[in-house]
């Protein structure tokens, strides 16, 4: 979770600027990034809306498990939408917040089901900034897992890649956190695409979202968006293969704006630099694409692998929110809910704890 919110402040500053405008105004260097500094303004370095919906998906999980509860897709989807109209709803909300996840938002506090909300035609990559807290909930199970991932997003982001990406971001933080080499990472995610490739997980998404422009089964809905990830693995193998550390990550996985390249170009950054998070956190900030949703991807890799010691100790008194991911991140790991903050509040359409 801090490594999430480190990348979202450090490429916070850079997104939506020129590569060759972050090159002058940011110094590149032409080999390793070296090591980066937070931007601190007023002795806080401040995020941006991946971090806030990232503690929305925390608080919902952590809600649905409370008193020893199950996790499941009836106690989960309330809790979500609850969430997610908070942070719509919040005055803090104006860090320049993606368009389907506000659109989706204004549609979910109508009221209704949400699967008319949801915006079908999107796969941005809001679905999956915010989906590492579903990996790091413990006592679920990989179905349970897949699920929950593929439901935080198909609230506000209903295309299948986009389901089928923040599944596959959230099987990589899992398998990072539990021990799997980051060498062996692309290996463990091509196996997870092809082990859920015809997996349509209708307890967790109902029997409604499939049906649209994309598939006549809800088999070959979902598979689509596996395929799409599927391509974009071949892209990082590219990528990794090449091994370029000077030249802009987005040049081949994509600038990261639509879900499975966020995956990819996050995934890429953090593998160029294995043994080196904060230079992985740096290069994904100086990147030409979403670079703080980029960063906070591999922001969440890096700490997945290596927890706190990756990050420098000074960077936990500044960062925004620290309170809130410091309560989330000891809930997630005992499974059981925190105490709660503002963002738990009942909102129209949604429901709080």
């Amino acid at each position: 979770m801090f490594g999430s919110a480190y990348g979202d402040a450090m490429g916070a500053p850079t997104e939506f600027l020129p590569y060759a405008q972050i090159v002058r105004r940011f110094d590149v260097p032409d080999d390793a990034p070296g090591a980066g500094e937070l931007p601190v303004h007023g002795g806080v370095a401040m995020v941006t809306d991946d971090t806030q919906m990232a503690l929305a998906v925390a608080d919902a999980l952590l809600a649905a498990v409370e008193d020893g509860h199950a996790l499941s897709a009836e106690r989960l989807t309330p809790r979500l939408r609850g969430r997610y109209l908070a942070w719509w709803q919040s005055p803090d909300n104006d860090r320049a917040p993606g368009t389907t996840c506000m659109q989706a938002c204004e549609a979910l506090a109508r009221g209704g089901a949400w699967e008319a909300a949801t915006r079908r035609g999107s796969k941005g990559c809001g679905a999956n900034m915010r989906v590492a807290p579903v990996a790091l909930l413990d006592g679920v199970s990989e179905a349970d897992r897949c699920g929950a991932a593929q439901l935080q997003s198909a609230l506000t982001h209903g295309h299948p890649t986009a389901l089928a990406a923040s599944d596959l971001t959230a099987a990589a933080v899992h398998a990072l956190r539990v021990g799997v080499a980051p060498r062996d990472l692309p290996g463990y995610l091509r196996a997870h695409v092809g082990q859920q490739r015809g997996v349509y997980r209708g307890d967790w998404l109902g029997d409604e979202l499939w049906r649209g422009p994309f598939a006549s089964s809800p088999e070959e809905f979902i598979a689509r968006g596996w395929d799409e990830c599927a391509g974009v693995l071949d892209r990082l193998d590219a990528a990794l293969l090449l091994g370029d550390r000077r030249a802009d990550p987005c040049r081949i996985t994509g600038a990261g704006w639509i879900a499975e390249e966020a995956l990819a170009t996050g995934l890429l950054c953090f593998l160029l630099f294995p043994d080196a998070p904060v230079d992985a956190l740096t290069r994904a900030a100086m990147t030409s694409g979403d670079s703080d949703s980029i960063a906070a991807l591999a922001g969440a890799f890096a700490g997945a692998a290596y927890g706190m010691a990756a990050w420098p100790q000074a960077w936990a008194g500044v960062v925004e929110y620290r309170e809130e991911l410091e309560r989330v991140s000891a809930g997630l790991a005992a499974g059981v809910a925190g105490t709660g903050t503002g963002t738990g509040t009942d909102v129209a359409g949604g429901e709080g704890r």
